[in-house]
């Protein structure tokens, strides 16, 4: 009679089924053992504290994304019908490494306007990117590339990933004034001192619209003469449009920056979004552009942008920039887009008027500043001490006193404003 162990072998042996061999391992050497933990992202860490509150009144006024009058997160019906278009009728192939053109093509005529000359004279790089994000980071890495001097200024504050973007791609950053504290609102002249004495040929990363996070714009007279300014300087704006009708309701409107500084002779960049003004958070779609002198100028410029997205990504996902192009392509569906933006738009501004009308009836102050404010976020000049205490009653929001405007609804407004009061009160 055979042992099993020769019964395994003899059955190795004819090419059936045996057990693996036990595999010894040498010691291992730990390459990361002096890697330390990243610091708690300060949006997301709002969020995973709302996530362990057991409190069904719980409200979060962290995150940047739009919710409906009941708290639930929405699709728009423009982007239900393109998708339903789309739905089984298109390849999975790999896009280029500029992305979708017809995509590409829709977001500049969005973003700088149908008749701009720039647009008809094809003197505009555009590629498909990942979001506003991956815009950014396709114009620092540039800026690193091709202009590897410059420094970048950003506002004081701005949206926290600007910094990490600039900072990694290794371009040196510097800071300039915007908000002024003491009113809550555009701290024009310390801007347009900063401006004045930054280094010539500066690069300017600037809000288009609804400024992250103080919701504290420029005046179009304000644009008229920062642009005039820069000009002189011979500074360059790059600027970050992750709100294009969803500040104002109006798409136009919300460009209006950018069409100033090109009234003006600048040449520009822009990233788009349509996270925030079509709801698209996590098809992660946005477009990188900038202007150029020529159409043979356009074609170096979009190359070497390709170069970057090649080695960083390859390129970019299909999806989004379907449903994008699907809706911006046909006049009745961007027509309902426009719609549905200007709906989205409206419903914060009206609970914008809503939580000013409660906060000034409990405190007898002014309260104008939220109201004077515009899009996503409500800087409300709350202490990082008043947000922790408004924790204690379910209440998360970012310390510095942003509050996401699309978490408010007519069933929460009077509680927060009265935890508000409460917190500042005491």
């Amino acid at each position: 009679m055979l042992s099993v162990s020769n019964k395994l072998s003899k059955t190795s042996a004819l090419g059936g089924f045996a057990a693996p061999a036990r595999r010894s391992f040498a010691a291992v050497v730990d390459f990361w053992s002096e890697v330390e933990e990243a610091p708690r992202d300060p949006i997301l860490g709002v969020t995973e504290k709302f996530l362990a509150d057991t409190n069904p009144d719980k409200m979060n006024l962290g995150v940047g994304a739009y919710r409906d009058d009941n708290g639930n997160p929405v699709v728009l019906d423009c982007v239900r019908e393109a998708e339903r278009r789309i739905m089984g009728n298109k390849f999975m192939e790999y896009l280029p490494m500029g992305g979708f053109k017809e995509f590409c093509d829709h977001s500049i005529k969005l973003a700088y306007g149908d008749d701009n000359p720039l647009v008809k004279g094809n003197k505009i790089a555009a590629v498909q990117s990942l979001s506003g994000t991956g815009s950014c980071r396709l114009m620092a890495d540039f800026m690193h590339k091709f202009k590897p001097d410059a420094k970048v200024y950003i506002t004081t504050p701005t949206w926290s990933n600007h910094h990490n973007i600039w900072g990694d791609a290794l371009v040196e950053k510097e800071t300039f004034r915007y908000y002024k504290p003491e009113t809550r609102g555009l701290d024009f002249e310390g801007m347009v001192e900063d401006v004045a004495a930054a280094p010539s040929g500066s690069f300017f990363l600037l809000h288009a619209c609804a400024h992250n996070p103080t919701g504290v714009d420029p005046t179009a007279a304000q644009w008229q003469e920062i642009s005039k300014l820069m000009k002189e300087k011979g500074h360059f704006p790059f600027f970050d449009m992750a709100y294009q009708g969803f500040a104002s309701g109006d798409c136009v409107k919300d460009s209006q920056a950018i069409d100033i500084f090109l009234k003006d002779g600048h040449m520009v960049g822009c990233s788009q979004s349509y996270a925030k003004n079509m709801g698209l958070y996590g098809q992660r779609i946005g477009c990188f552009s900038l202007t150029c002198n020529s159409e043979e100028e356009k074609v170096a410029v979009e190359s070497q942008i390709k170069r970057i997205a090649r080695a960083t990504y390859s390129n970019p996902p299909l999806h989004g920039a379907l449903l994008v192009s699907t809706v911006l392509g046909d006049p009745e569906l961007k027509a309902l887009w426009y719609k549905e933006v200007k709906g989205m738009a409206d419903r914060i501004i009206s609970m914008r008027t809503a939580l000013r009308g409660e906060l000034e009836s409990l405190s007898g102050d002014s309260w104008t500043h939220v109201t004077d404010q515009i899009g996503m976020f409500c800087f409300s000049g709350m202490t990082p001490e008043h947000v922790a205490a408004l924790q204690g009653k379910s209440i998360y929001m970012t310390s510095n006193g942003r509050i996401s405007m699309a978490g408010v609804t007519t069933k929460n407004v009077k509680r927060l404003a009265t935890a508000m009061h409460e917190v500042m009160s005491a």
